[in-house]
């Protein structure tokens, strides 16, 4: 039995024993008709069901594709990565590209020869993926393979590298830590995992030579990439709850990360914000979210898990505004796009909030299929791939 259809069973057994009533509305119950690779939709709120009908809007801003760029089909775990020069992406067919940032040229194309499940990351050097086997592949700047080396099981995110380390995230809950000029493991994290988790296939960032992570069981770790050490663990949520569903409380999710600040958020558990350098807690919330968070100088923005989108003062956790007339939209992660804010439905519309009251001021359809991760910024504007395998860059004026 596979790790993920173990989960599965763990959940199906959870749900006999909570009742099929508790569950009837829950993001959670379209898992067990997704193994074993669920989809974003399924991280928030997905299904079968039809998302809502689209609300009306009063544009006052609009939003453009810059260029867009067919690459193949993806699942969560496959995302694009951006260095200062390039654009690499990936499809699960083992298609990799480096893509210009500015016009979407296609540099050079190359196939991994394997079915990829997370990927790429990259550096100006290096650009690595990873397989549902558990093989991570490496390849250089132009395309060149490099080498390859294997982890205890599937990637789940896309790798990240710092300096001389790659990071790979295993399907296990495992952290592993590779020298970058050869792929031989360095060190490795592990812990112990709750019996039930959420997949996260988000995987980490990488500053100063630091991983921030989130964890099931509501953990947020800094690790030293050179030596695995764990710098700092804090709490961004407690399990709680009679049953193993009730008692979920995994971060799944990229936190959020700026010189001084690093927040994160836990579904059924609490957005938090801490000290960068300490790991002490500087606020924290009750909002429960799958989907992510991002920021500006002001304001902490996230999509809740009911579909809402929220702002919160950045210096205390006051809440600022609410917007729920996309909360039927099942609603990806956030991302800063020119002065508002953008977050990606389960049909593909971009849609376009304001930052300072969240008013509803632009909609963008692309090709139906929702984002694979959460949008990566790039030239002020967005940068995201959809299931379907298109990888778009969009602005906004």
């Amino acid at each position: 039995m596979t790790p993920t259809r173990a989960v599965g069973c763990a959940a199906f057994v959870a749900m006999l024993a909570t009742g099929c009533a508790t569950l009837s509305e829950s993001p959670l119950t379209s898992w067990m008709t997704s193994l074993p690779v669920p989809s974003f939709a399924w991280l928030t709120g997905g299904g079968s069901k039809k998302p809502g009908p689209l609300p009306a809007v009063t544009a006052t801003v609009t939003p453009r594709i810059s260029w867009q760029q067919a690459v193949g089909k993806a699942a969560p775990g496959i995302a694009p990565a951006v260095t200062s020069d390039a654009v690499y992406a990936a499809a699960t067919d083992g298609t990799l590209m480096r893509l210009d940032p500015a016009t979407g040229r296609v540099v050079w194309r190359a196939s991994a020869g394997k079915t990829l499940s997370a990927g790429p990351g990259a550096s100006s050097s290096l650009v690595v993926v990873g397989t549902d086997k558990g093989e991570v592949l490496a390849f250089d700047a132009d395309g060149k393979p490099l080498w390859s080396s294997r982890i205890s099981s599937e990637l789940i995110a896309p790798p990240r590298i710092s300096d001389k380390v790659v990071v790979a995230f295993s399907g296990d809950g495992r952290i592993f830590g590779l020298n970058a000029a050869d792929g031989k493991t360095l060190w490795v994290d592990q812990r112990t995992n709750p019996s039930l988790t959420v997949r996260n296939a988000a995987g980490g960032v990488v500053t100063r030579g630091g991983l921030l992570t989130g964890t099931a069981g509501g953990r947020l770790l800094a690790i030293d990439t050179q030596s695995g050490t764990v710098g700092w663990d804090a709490t961004v949520a407690t399990p709680k709850g009679a049953t193993e569903l009730e008692r979920i409380a995994d971060i799944t999710s990229l936190p959020y990360v700026d010189e001084n600040e690093v927040c994160a958020a836990a579904y059924q558990g609490r957005v938090a914000c801490f000290d960068l350098v300490r790991g002490t807690l500087k606020w924290s919330r009750d909002v429960s979210s799958l989907a992510g968070l991002t920021a500006d100088a002001q304001r902490l923005y996230i999509v809740d898990d009911k579909g809402a989108v929220q702002a919160f003062d950045r210096s205390n956790g006051a809440s600022i505004w609410k917007q729920d007339v996309l909360a039927k939209r099942r609603l990806g992660g956030p991302q800063l796009i020119g002065d508002e804010l953008g977050v990606i439905d389960v049909e593909g519309y971009l849609h376009l909030l304001s930052r300072s009251d969240g008013a509803y001021v632009g909609r963008l359809a692309t090709d139906g299929s929702h984002a694979t991760a959460q949008p990566l910024a790039l030239g002020g504007g967005l940068l995201w791939q959809s299931e379907k395998g298109t990888v778009f860059a969009v602005n906004a004026r």
